[in-house]
């Protein structure tokens, strides 16, 4: 049996692999698959504007789904992208509506900047949803008045994605591709990877890269030797 089957009557044996690759993924809110580790971020986003606070803090790892979630917010809400520095008209921008500030722990911001961000959100009425991979206590603010602000924030944790969510990641980037893969080889992906969904974006790309590129079918040993090359290593008997 076949570990995969194409779809796609324009992949023929031997293509080559194409010199610029892209592939546009479902992205949107009906394609998000929704866990139990990520139910309350869904349900925080889903409630906007009925927020319990102007201040929204996703926080999870890396490859966790906060840019995802933070993409769906931003359409749902007609958000601006933002970065508190010295000089930006961030604070203004928070003042005419929805603004977005994502991977504020690995950005960086100005204290006063990011202050007057809140300020402006809470005198207008707008909203600030803000990403990170750490809670903001660990962020290093010095700021007396900006720490008071983000210890009112709202602040949902999002965590490691399980074996269940792996798989259903796995199969979905597939069928983006339209390819459709064996339960037996998503399995074997889900036990050697790094558990994440940036490491599931990344296999099932160079998998997919790897099989045109080679004319083959995606099978067990084309995703050991991607798997290998990525640094997973076999999982303990």
């Amino acid at each position: 049996m076949n570990d995969v089957k194409n779809a796609d009557p324009k992949r023929k044996a031997g293509e080559q692999l194409p010199l610029v690759f892209s592939h546009d993924s479902a992205s949107g809110r009906d394609d998000l698959l929704i866990s139990e580790r990520l139910a309350a971020a869904v349900s925080i986003v889903d409630a906007w504007p009925g927020w319990p606070s102007p201040v929204v803090v996703l926080a999870g790892p890396v490859g966790s789904g906060k840019s995802h979630l933070a993409r769906i917010w931003r359409e749902l809400s007609g958000a601006v992208s933002i970065h508190p520095e010295l000089g930006s008209d961030a604070a203004v921008a928070a003042a005419a509506g929805p603004v977005l500030f994502e991977d504020a722990d690995r950005l960086g911001f100005d204290d006063n900047a990011l202050f007057h961000v809140i300020n402006s959100v809470r005198e207008h009425g707008t909203s600030l949803l803000m990403t990170s991979r750490l809670w903001p206590i660990s962020w290093p603010v010095s700021l007396p008045d900006l720490r008071s602000r983000l210890k009112a924030a709202t602040i949902v944790e999002i965590g490691e994605p399980d074996e269940a969510l792996l798989s259903q990641v796995i199969v979905k980037l597939f069928a983006d591709r339209q390819l459709y893969i064996d339960d037996k080889l998503v399995l074997y992906i889900v036990n050697r990877m790094e558990r994440s969904l940036n490491a599931a974006q990344t296999i099932v790309e160079r998998l997919d890269r790897l099989a045109l590129s080679r004319g083959t079918k995606i099978t067990r040993s084309l995703a050991a030797e991607v798997l290998n090359e990525l640094g997973n290593s076999e999982p303990a008997d």
